[in-house]
């Protein structure tokens, strides 16, 4: 999180030095322009429109690629998250009522909260998190990484099993 703050700082900056650049090269160009108006006046304005939309251009790719771009990922995966909604998932909405999924519809899902089992009735686009999912995608997670290193472990064992019982046989013929 820390990066992608120290990256949109920098390039904020790096736009507003460059703005700040092509404006200063664009009032000396004028002056100069005008200094020079007896011997042409059709070269300087082509490169003082190019002067003036590159850096429009520049801030408005980097305002998409820090600003845009990611958050349409993030309505994606909320949306993606909201349509794959489960009965039994424990889901909390973006006014902080956290209740389990009893019954989904098209655009609403009724919830179970509290100790007395009341039920609501909410709009999907409300779901702002779901907690099952996530626990879910935890666990997972967490026994890739366990199961990676019990079967690297597994097989040292195994190997150093069959290298015992080759031992013993060996033993057993020579006897």
């Amino acid at each position: 999180m820390k990066i992608k703050k120290l990256i949109a700082s920098v390039s904020a900056a790096f736009a507003t030095a460059s703005f700040a650049a092509v404006c200063a090269m664009s009032a000396f160009a004028e002056d100069a322009t005008q200094a020079n108006s007896s011997t042409s006046s059709g070269g300087s304005t082509g490169s003082a429109i190019i002067s003036l939309v590159l850096p429009l251009a520049i801030m408005f790719a980097l305002l998409y690629f820090i600003a845009i771009k990611p958050q349409k990922k993030r309505d994606r995966e909320m949306k993606e998250m909201q349509d794959s909604l489960q009965v039994g998932d424990e889901i909390v909405t973006g006014g902080g009522i956290v209740g389990i999924v009893v019954r989904t519809g098209e655009d609403t899902v009724v919830i179970e909260t509290g100790g007395e089992r009341q039920k609501l009735r909410i709009k999907n686009w409300a779901i702002t998190e779901n907690v099952t999912a996530m626990e879910r995608m935890k666990e997972a997670k967490a026994s890739k990484k366990s199961d990676n290193g019990l079967a690297s472990a597994k097989l040292a064992d195994d190997d150093e099993d069959e290298a015992a019982e080759e031992k013993a046989e060996k033993k057993s013929k020579k006897k």
